[in-house]
């Protein structure tokens, strides 16, 4: 079963190389259902393998001049702050079983899980709809702009810290909304909150959690090497039909981990 996992991390890596995003979130599935780690660990090291992949991206795209070094930061402000807190207090407190009758038990894997195809569904659907992300014109209202990359900063943060998901589909356009971002600046900055909050919030873990080292840095490294393979095949293969195919295989995968805990609560 971990051979078949090996693959998908290298077609998670290969996916991110040919879009230029949208592949990580099925890192925690593959953890969860390929090398069977509990949705605690499998979070946290998607958070270290998300980072790294993204941080791939994030250089290359800052060496075409298409990475916003100051918006990364003002966001980061809260943002970092927020995973890290996420990771190093909130997870840890939360309950092993939050919810429990006589006839079922609602656990914290189970919730994790659930949430997480959540968020798979609504990244499936932002692939999907190929909407153009209007640019409207600078109001120069500098503060309120800062003031809602905090706000967004928190909530991306505190996504990111819980489920272990970068959140990409998410910040791409807050980017080019509120800071009036153009399209692949927006794409190569959000490459650089993300790895950062990633990597973060997976040092947030350290200390809680017990880290197989070996079979984290292996999985990582093939990821990466899927994203610089798909790289270089990016330029023969049209990304947009990839990307609607992705993205119904994202929402069909995301409603069968809603409809598999489903079901296995009605078991318990």
């Amino acid at each position: 079963m971990e051979t078949a996992g090996y693959i998908a991390a290298a077609l998670i890596g290969l996916s991110l190389g040919l879009m230029g995003g949208g592949g990580s979130i099925l890192t925690v599935p593959v953890l969860v259902y390929f090398f069977r780690m509990q949705p605690l660990y499998a979070t946290s090291y998607s958070l270290f393998i998300v980072g790294f992949t993204s941080l791939t991206g994030a250089l290359k795209n800052y060496m075409h001049g298409l990475v916003n070094i100051r918006t990364a930061l003002i966001f980061g402000i809260s943002s970092f702050i927020t995973v890290f807190a996420t990771r190093r207090w909130v997870v840890p407190a939360i309950p092993k079983v939050i919810v429990e009758t006589a006839t079922y038990a609602v656990t914290s894997d189970m919730l994790t899980m659930v949430l997480f195809a959540v968020l798979m569904v609504a990244a499936a659907f932002s692939m999907l709809k190929h909407r153009k992300i209007k640019q409207h014109k600078n109001t120069d209202n500098t503060t309120l702009h800062v003031l809602h990359l905090l706000w967004y900063g928190l909530a991306i943060g505190f996504v990111t810290g819980l489920l272990g998901a970068g959140g990409g589909f998410l910040l791409i356009p807050i980017l080019v909304t509120s800071l009036k971002l153009p399209m692949k600046e927006a794409v190569g900055t959000s490459l650089l909150i993300i790895a950062i909050n990633s990597l973060i919030g997976f040092a947030g873990d350290i200390g809680n959690l017990s880290i197989e080292w070996r079979k984290l840095l292996t999985i990582t490294a093939i990821a990466v090497a899927g994203i610089l393979a798909g790289a270089a095949l990016s330029r023969r293969i049209e990304a947009g039909r990839l990307k609607k195919a992705f993205g119904w295989f994202v929402l069909l995968t995301g409603i069968f981990i809603i409809v598999k805990e489903i079901l296995i609560l009605r078991g318990a």
